[in-house]
């Protein structure tokens, strides 16, 4: 670029010094005209070496370019190095964004999530700039900056509780579906799950991905049933 601009302000130079030596051309001595011409000529010489001196470097870049691989053969290169194929390298990303996904919901245990984070990093794929920085430093640090909450907790039963309703608090299930957890965590307690009493103390357990899942769908799909006739008759 430097190149082109110098060439162009040489070039506009000399029609201008050509233009004033046409029109100053009658008031000049002989030695005047002599210095000018050796000086246009100096010019001449000049733009005739910058103007080859431009078309070798234009040989060179081209010659430089038909020598470049495209983006995709340089990336199946970098493939055939590490001994994988496209589809190995796209099922890897595809891997990777689901533990993403977990590990930002904090989807428990941790413990799974880091043995899934820790089978990527020994991927070599993992070496590809494309992954590099989030399998091996991102990802882990998210991972230790993740407090677990306690596999269990204990909670003692108020006036008015019932399993129901202890399942349903934000700070255990947030869902009082899934209150057979708590029953059967608690068997050795609780004789009859429509009969507790307070002063009881219960552990709460996490619940697991299946057991989330299946109580998650079970609180979608549920329907209340419909008043009975005497319910009806007695709604105002």
């Amino acid at each position: 670029m430097k190149t082109y601009k110098n060439l162009l302000f040489l070039f506009v130079f000399v029609i201008f010094s050509a233009n004033v030596f046409a029109q100053s051309m009658e008031d000049m001595t002989e030695d005047e005209w002599e210095n000018e011409m050796e000086q246009l000529s100096a010019q001449k010489t000049t733009l005739t070496g910058t103007h080859t001196a431009l078309k070798s470097e234009i040989e060179i870049l081209t010659k430089t370019g038909n020598g470049l691989q495209s983006y995709e053969d340089c990336i199946n290169g970098i493939y055939s190095m590490l001994g994988v194929t496209k589809k190995d390298v796209d099922n890897f990303r595809s891997q990777l964004n689901e533990l993403i996904g977990k590990i930002d919901a904090q989807q428990i245990p941790k413990a799974d999530r880091q043995a899934e984070l820790d089978a990527m990093k020994k991927n070599k794929i993992s070496a590809l700039p494309e992954f590099f920085e989030t399998v091996h430093d991102q990802l882990q640090r998210k991972l230790d900056a993740w407090e677990e909450k306690p596999k269990e907790i204990s909670y003692e039963v108020v006036r008015g509780d019932c399993l129901w309703n202890i399942a349903k608090k934000e700070e255990h299930y947030a869902n009082a579906f899934a209150w057979p957890v708590i029953y059967k965590a608690n068997r050795d307690r609780i004789k009859n799950p429509d009969l507790i009493f307070p002063k009881q103390v219960f552990n709460i357990p996490q619940l697991s991905d299946d057991e989330m899942t299946k109580y998650d769908k079970i609180r979608r799909n549920y329907k209340p049933a419909p008043p009975t006739q005497t319910q009806a008759q007695t709604t105002p």
